[in-house]
C-alpha cells in the first residue's frame, strides 16, 4: 500500500535533479524548487514510481551494482515518458529511426552519472550490457505507453490480465 504522507516527499534539491528514489527508506522524492510543470512533475513520478517497482520486483542493488542501476534507469526512462518525441523537440533534439533507444540510452546515462561516482565509461558500458534485456522490459505496463492513450490501455490490460486465466 502506497501512502502519500509516507512514500512521498517535496523537498529542495541542488542542482537541476527533479526527483529520486530513496531504496532505504521506499520513498520518492520530489525537488519541488526544480519542477515548474504539472507534465514534468507526471514524468518525474512516473520515473521515481518504475524504480519503486523495481526495487520491490527485482531486489536492485541499487549501491554496488552499476548494471542493476543502469537497467532500472533505462525502464524508467523508456517508460516514464521522458523520451517522448515532445519532450525530445522541447531539448531541441530530433531524429527518427531509432531515436526513441537513443534517447532511452543517454538519459540512462546521464541519470547514472547523476547519482553515482562512476566515470562516463563505466556508465556507458553497463548501460550497453543490459540494455536490449531492460529496454524490452515493459512491466508493469506491457507496451511503451507513448500518449495518454497508450497508458489507459496499459492500465485497462493491467486491471484484466488475469480475467481470462482465472477460469482455467
Amino acid at each position: 500500500t502506497v501512502f502519500n504522507d509516507r512514500h512521498f516527499s517535496c523537498e529542495n534539491c541542488d542542482g537541476c535533479v527533479s526527483g529520486g528514489f530513496d531504496a532505504a527508506t521506499s520513498q520518492i522524492v520530489l525537488c519541488q524548487n526544480n519542477i515548474r510543470q504539472q507534465s514534468h512533475m507526471n514524468r518525474v513520478v512516473a520515473h521515481e514510481l518504475i524504480h519503486a517497482f523495481d526495487h520491490c520486483r527485482a531486489h536492485v542493488d541499487w549501491f554496488k551494482n552499476v548494471k542493476h542501476l543502469a537497467c532500472s534507469e533505462i525502464r524508467a526512462a523508456n517508460l516514464s515518458g521522458d523520451c517522448t518525441l515532445m519532450n525530445e523537440i522541447a531539448r531541441f533534439k530530433f531524429g527518427l529511426k531509432g531515436h526513441h533507444q537513443t534517447c532511452v540510452r543517454d538519459r540512462a546515462i546521464r541519470s547514472i552519472l547523476a547519482v553515482r561516482k562512476v566515470s562516463k565509461e563505466t556508465a556507458e558500458k553497463a548501460v550497453d550490457e543490459v540494455f536490449d534485456a531492460c529496454f524490452n522490459d515493459l512491466e508493469p505496463f506491457g507496451r511503451i505507453p507513448h500518449s495518454k492513450a497508450d497508458a489507459k490501455r496499459a492500465y485497462r490490460d493491467f486491471q484484466n490480465r488475469d480475467r481470462y486465466n482465472a477460469n482455467l
